[in-house]
């Protein structure tokens, strides 16, 4: 009896302990300090005003910020991490990437890019290219890219189970929005293929031919798994109608879910900021008038433009030697078109959203490192500091539609934080040395 009565009286301490009364007098579970992380820097950057906050201090628990400024106070218990001389800052987010392809400039340079799709598709099985997919993903993290949105070219709906994966922590990489196989014109963005190599194309794409089977292609995509819809409006001469694009955006917006906008030609671009697609990708051809709609639409353009010399394959500009300058003179061509047109968008009021739109090896760069070479080019078109981390920040989370959730360092926001040396509105390239990385509140790069 005195053994039950003892036993009892332990549980019930242990149990008052471990809780506190609220007005009604019922218990609660107490705030266990144990549970929280304070992260102190040096710097940390709002993104928002573009200003520096000195010497601040992060509280995170349950995979959120808590508290963030200077003289917070660290509760009792707290698990502090001393970042010292950095700068902390949002994790970033990559509106256009491709995890599930990794293709060689030196294979692409001999066979039309098309064809390195062929060769991968014929090659590689859907389970293979989704652990392919792990490794880019898991570097991409390294990186301080927190957060992707993965346009297609992954299989059939491999890209879903990736995602999922990430989810469940049976792997570690950035959260995924997919659009599992992009809808496009006929022969989606292949060449003419033999009747025989039919079935490949649509392990790629869902092809689409008039307004309803336009309208069964998105509800396809959204019973697969898609986070967002990607559309190719132009392949080759191929070109999707207005009504399709209509037809889409209307079925994709209809339940709450994004449309982003594959457009080469100035064309195709107009044709989609007329739908009303949320973003357009590339737009590698661009009018005033173009602009102008989607600055009016809100339309953002995810830019995905590169160096001239990551198109040959280096990983840095060091590395281009006299064999080289012929091919570099036809990528600086490029490249200054892209100075133009970006410099146009922001003239325009256009929202700029970064895109890497990789799937390439480029010498000994991880995926996260060249992920990240397009903020190089948006500074060479005359953003400035803070308006280039925005596009990989803010802009970025507020055209996923998460911009309440991830994006900026904020009160109840999601604990996506990473650190950088130094100032990045003195040097951006300090983005590309993350030191510190933090994702739903884990420590993944001490």
């Amino acid at each position: 009896m005195r053994l039950r009565f003892l036993c009892a009286s332990l549980a019930l301490a242990t149990l008052t302990s471990a809780c506190i009364a609220n007005s009604a007098g019922l218990l609660l579970p107490a705030n266990d300090d144990s549970e929280i992380t304070a992260l102190k820097a040096a710097r940390l950057l709002d993104v928002k005003s573009g200003k520096i906050v000195n010497n601040p201090i992060v509280l995170v628990s349950k995979g959120k910020i808590t508290e963030l400024g200077q003289n917070i106070a660290i509760p009792l218990g707290a698990k502090q991490i001393d970042l010292g001389d950095v700068t902390l800052m949002p994790g970033l987010i990559d509106a256009h990437t491709h995890l599930l392809q990794n293709l060689s400039f030196e294979t692409s340079a001999r066979i039309r890019e098309s064809g390195s799709m062929v060769h991968t598709l014929s090659t590689m099985s859907d389970a293979k290219r989704a652990l392919l997919g792990a490794t880019m993903a898991r570097e991409d993290l390294m990186s301080g890219i927190t957060t992707v949105r993965d346009l297609g070219n992954s299989g059939t709906n491999a890209d879903v189970d990736l995602r999922d994966a990430i989810n469940q922590s049976w792997i570690q990489g950035p959260r995924m929005l997919v659009s599992t196989r992009a809808l496009a014109p006929i022969g989606g963005q292949f060449n003419k293929l033999a009747k025989e190599t039919h079935a490949l194309i649509d392990k790629e794409y869902a092809v689409i031919s008039g307004p309803e089977e336009a309208r069964k292609a998105v509800r396809n995509a959204i019973f697969d798994g898609a986070d967002v819809i990607k559309v190719i409006v132009d392949a080759e001469s191929r070109l999707l109608t207005l009504e399709e694009l209509q037809m889409i955006v209307n079925e994709a917006h209809r339940v709450g879910i994004k449309v982003a906008a594959h457009a080469g030609t100035e064309p195709a671009g107009m044709l989609a900021a007329q739908a009303g697609v949320d973003s357009i990708e590339h737009a590698y051809g661009i009018s005033d008038e173009l602009l102008k709609l989607m600055a009016k639409k809100n339309i953002a353009m995810v830019a995905t433009d590169s160096p001239a010399w990551y198109y040959l394959g280096k990983s840095s500009e060091k590395e281009i030697s006299e064999s080289d300058q012929e091919r570099l003179t036809m990528f600086k061509y490029g490249e200054r078109f892209a100075l133009e047109r970006i410099a146009k968008a922001k003239a325009a009021g256009v929202r700029i959203v970064l895109g890497s739109d990789s799937y390439y090896q480029a010498g000994n760069l991880t995926r996260g490192q060249s992920s990240l070479l397009p903020l190089r080019v948006y500074a060479m078109a005359g953003l400035s500091p803070a308006e280039v981390i925005r596009t990989t920040t803010i802009h970025a989370a507020e055209l996923l539609g998460w911009g309440g959730k991830i994006g900026s360092l904020e009160k109840s926001k999601i604990a996506d934080i990473i650190a950088v040396p130094g100032n990045p509105l003195d040097n951006l390239l300090v983005l590309e040395q993350v030191k510190f990385v933090m994702k739903d509140g884990v420590v993944v790069k001490p």
